[in-house]
């Protein structure tokens, strides 16, 4: 039996995490968008695709549970009926065992919500998942958006306001406007920006995630803009690896083992890139993408790699931490994705065990007493970045119980 974490947590902020080791590649997606951030149009017939893996060879009975948030991911005070029409828990129906991997493990798949039930309210959400039979031992959490559209927004991304940092940084702005095509069953908000919060993100991360301020009326549109809170530095292109293939070296891969049962792969030493001159690269900012080269179902052949990285330094940082970040560590800066300094190599250094597949990830270092990351160390920032921003525009008026989710938009 994979015990979990107790649902004590819901007491803080509400966070993709996996509370148990056994637990690996947890997906959450809309049905069909596999590379998109979860968010689900209000009064749509759109669902969501949850898949996860359990290591081992035995199987079991899992269920999930939805649950409504406020808009700093705090699990609210709404009662199920207030926010889902239908069933806010349910097992997870459908799983399958690996076939020819070196490492077992079940791969469980589930479309959320239920058939037959929508959601009546839009807003944050966080679906998590239990053992049957212990519904307060939570094994991981994931956090998804169900959006009206009640309004319309636009996001640009233009040279910085205050010409202070034109080749690092960028400002993000964004206008809120009425949207004269909604005809949803709720109210259309009033432009008022006392009941507005505007939240723009950039790329999957958490640890820079801000409000704007309100910067003030453009025919009537509410602005925000022109704020130091519109800055973002630019980071660099994400570095990336495929393990697509563990028979043969693949992108930025420099040694594969197969070693005591298990697969193990050394990756090129990192470099660090902050006095580089930016090289364009695509990749999928910090997103991940399960795929094996020589088998045919992805999901239950793809094997767990050991993988390695290494960032060669003669000497550590004493003022900080450096952290491996993206979708590989669920964007999270802690003990699982921070990188350990070891003497004997002169190198930081970190082992991740993760499915066959294509992944990219960056380097931010943490100055000590802080929480948001700094690319200025080991990546350097380039305004030429194609970061990926979304703006999460809420609202909610006095006597209001909840924090509406009234539009989303993404641009790159």
């Amino acid at each position: 039996m994979v015990m979990g974490c107790r649902v004590g947590v819901y007491a803080q902020v509400v966070t993709d995490s996996n509370w148990v080791e056994q637990v690996k590649t947890v997906t959450l997606y809309r049905n069909g968008v596999e590379l998109e951030a979860p968010i689900l149009l209000l009064g749509s017939d759109e669902r969501l695709l949850l898949r996860f893996d359990v290591l081992g060879a035995e199987t079991d009975n899992y269920r999930y549970r939805i649950q409504h948030c406020d808009g700093q991911w705090h699990v609210d005070d709404m009662e199920p009926n207030e926010y889902i029409s239908g069933f806010e828990e349910g097992p997870i129906e459908n799983y399958n065992s690996s076939f020819t991997t070196l490492i077992d493990y079940v791969n469980y798949f589930q479309y959320v919500p239920a058939q037959y039930s929508r959601f009546l309210i839009s807003g944050n959400y966080v679906l998590s998942v239990f053992p049957q039979d212990y519904p307060d031992s939570v094994l991981f959490t994931r956090r998804f958006c169900v959006v009206e559209g009640s309004v319309k927004v636009d996001v640009s991304v233009t040279t910085p306001y205050d010409n202070r940092s034109i080749f690092q940084q960028r400002e993000v702005d964004v206008t809120v406007e009425n949207n004269r095509d909604y005809t949803g069953e709720l109210l259309p908000p009033t432009l008022n920006p006392a009941y507005f919060t505007v939240v723009v993100q950039q790329n999957g991360r958490q640890d820079n995630r801000r409000s704007l301020e309100f910067g003030g009326y453009d025919r009537g549109a509410l602005c925000y803009r022109n704020r130091e809170s519109n800055l973002f530095w630019g980071g660099n292109s994400f570095r990336f690896f495929d393990i697509s293939n563990i028979r043969t070296k693949m992108y930025n891969v420099y040694h594969i083992e197969d070693y005591g049962g298990e697969w193990f792969v050394l990756l090129k030493p990192l470099e660090d890139r902050s006095k580089a001159h930016y090289v364009a690269e695509q990749t999928l900012n910090g997103g991940m993408k399960v795929n094996v080269w020589d088998r045919t179902n992805k999901q239950t052949e793809a094997d767990y790699v050991q993988v390695n990285f290494t960032l060669p330094m003669e000497y550590p940082f004493l003022n900080g931490n450096v952290y491996v970040v993206g979708d590989l560590t669920q964007w999270q800066l802690d003990e699982k994705s921070r990188m350990e300094y070891q003497p004997e190599r002169k190198a930081y250094a970190l082992r991740l065990q993760l499915k066959q597949g294509y992944y990219a990830y960056q380097l931010l270092f943490v100055p000590k007493g802080e929480s948001e990351g700094l690319t200025a160390t080991l990546e350097g920032d380039h305004y030429e970045t194609p970061n990926t921003y979304t703006a999460f525009v809420y609202y909610r008026t006095p006597g209001e119980r909840y924090d509406r989710l009234v539009a989303v938009k993404r641009v790159n």
